[in-house]
């Protein structure tokens, strides 16, 4: 009995080791392993489709993940959806990424990345429906490059996501994008490859749809970005001067690349909201002592008019500004963010949303959550989404035309902002409190500790999109999950033993 009882405790801890090398083992990702494979199927239908879920779980014990068991339709992998190639393009745009010391436009260094020279990098600009071709040029990041066309619904093939779209471009290589551009609006560009270091190192830029007829007398970007602890606006600290003529008006394009929400306002005048994420709003209406949220990834267009006693208004962040007005107009001086905001769920005219508003095919959850746990051998409190670790979060199964409505909660302790790619989705309500304003249409939500969110969109872009936190350091950590149309495939690899590293 004594000899038991010495052993006991050994043997106790031996178990407890192996329990917890098991359980460290069973977290590390494949070497290689495709999108498709991970997660867990979710048809979103609460009531069992029993043909749906057939075809899923056959697809999850089939030779390769979700997409390539559909059923008997055809599988069409995702580098086939793309744009025609034989077309000639209305604009054609080089961009160079590049790696190493950054010279901002005014005038400070820091280390980083560059596209042609530059950051932010140039401007791609066209107008609604012409063909726009983007030639990227790897000139020497070491770690390889994509380029995301951040909030564009673009085809699949476009969608410049390493290791699910295409292959990361490795230096001294190019790869090709094509797209027709859609109505107007405001966009930008990052790569998504190694993404929480390359954007935050600059590696980045917008894109601008013109309107056939303006609506202002001047148009304007203000990408906001913060380099080194210091934010900038087109990559100069402080104030930037528009000159605008006395009761002459301005919509300034409002980027915001930084990992969190930031807020605009206006001292020393009033504005209107005309657009948010790329979609213009219905009825916007003047406000005045209120600021607007700019998600994490998201853009605002504000309208505002030069005064017409010759003086200056500010558009203000916190840390820069843009400063409108005649030559030599005095700015006035800045203040604090206001404390009332613009409510963007009653802000506006109502429209009819049509089959948004009605029955949806697909419902799901995105209950975003965190707990202790081991992701790819890295133990601690890990972003989980409805309940799940990284990489067992959901696929979120569609077929083309589906409504789909999803329902967005966070209860992780933190603010995120959330991301679907290829899609535009309307804001149904938020917390329980219907939309009552403009339809609200974005691709980057900010969703606040506690709150939750129901949207709504058409399954109208066949391809496998990410749905990701835009706070990236987060979505390298795993807060990550993927929107899937039945029946497609992709040919590209990533992890540890590929070149390809999306987050």
């Amino acid at each position: 009995m004594r000899t038991a009882r010495r052993l006991a405790g050994p043997v106790a801890a031996v178990v407890l080791v192996a329990a917890v090398a098991t359980w460290w083992g069973s977290s590390l990702l494949p070497g290689s392993y495709a999108v498709t494979s991970m997660g867990v199927a979710d048809p979103g239908r609460p009531e069992a489709d029993a043909a749906v879920l057939a075809r899923l779980r056959a697809a999850e014990h089939g030779t390769r993940g979700h997409g390539a068991h559909a059923g008997a339709a055809a599988t069409v992998p995702v580098d086939r959806l793309r744009t025609d190639r034989a077309a000639t393009p209305d604009v054609r745009v080089d961009l160079a990424a590049g790696e190493g010391r950054v010279v901002l436009a005014d005038g400070r260094e820091v280390r980083g990345y560059t596209v042609n020279g530059t950051s932010p990098g140039p401007t791609v600009e066209a107008e609604a429906g012409q063909l726009v071709e983007v030639v990227l040029r790897n000139v020497d990041v070491e770690g390889g490059v994509t380029l995301h066309w951040h909030g564009m619904d673009v085809p699949n093939a476009e969608d410049g996501v390493a290791g699910v779209t295409q292959d990361a471009v490795r230096p001294g290589g190019t790869h090709t994008y094509r797209w027709r551009m859609p109505t107007g609006g405001t966009y930008w560009y990052h790569s998504h490859q190694v993404s929480h270091d390359q954007v935050v190192g600059g590696l980045l830029g917008a894109v601008v749809v013109r309107q056939a007829v303006p609506t202002t007398d001047v148009d304007t970007v203000a990408l906001v970005h913060t380099y080194a602890g210091r934010r900038t606006i087109g990559g100069r600290s402080g104030d930037t001067r528009l000159d605008l003529a006395p009761g002459r008006t301005a919509r300034i394009r409002l980027v915001n690349t930084d990992n969190g929400a930031t807020t605009a306002w206006v001292d020393g005048g009033r504005y209107r909201v005309l657009a948010v994420d790329g979609t213009d709003l219905n009825g916007p209406t003047p406000v005045e002592g209120r600021g607007v949220e700019v998600a994490a990834g998201g853009r605002v267009d504000l309208e505002v008019t030069a005064p017409a006693d010759g003086s200056a208004l500010r558009v203000s962040l916190p840390g820069a500004g843009v400063v409108v007005g005649p030559v030599g107009s005095a700015a006035p001086a800045p203040t604090r963010p206001p404390v009332d905001r613009v409510d963007l769920l009653r802000y506006g005219s109502p429209e009819a949303l049509g089959a948004l508003g009605g029955a949806p095919d697909r419902v799901f959850e995105y209950a975003i959550g965190r707990r202790f746990g081991i992701v790819d051998g890295r133990p601690g409190g890990q972003w989980t989404v409805n309940g799940r670790l990284f990489p067992d979060v959901p696929m979120f199964m569609v077929t083309t035309g589906d409504v789909v409505r999803m329902r967005i909660s966070n209860n992780s302790g933190e603010v995120h902002p959330m991301h679907l790619h290829g899609h535009h989705v309307v804001v149904l309500s938020r917390d329980g409190v219907a939309s009552t304003g403009s339809p609200w249409v974005v691709d980057s939500l900010t969703v606040e500790d506690g709150h939750r969110y129901e949207v709504a969109f058409v399954a109208d872009n066949p391809g496998i999109w990410t749905d990701h936190c835009h706070n990236l350091p987060h979505a390298a950590e795993g807060l990550m999950a993927h929107l899937m149309y039945e029946g497609v495939t992709t040919p590209y690899r990533l992890g540890r033993d590929t070149a390809n590293h999306p987050d």
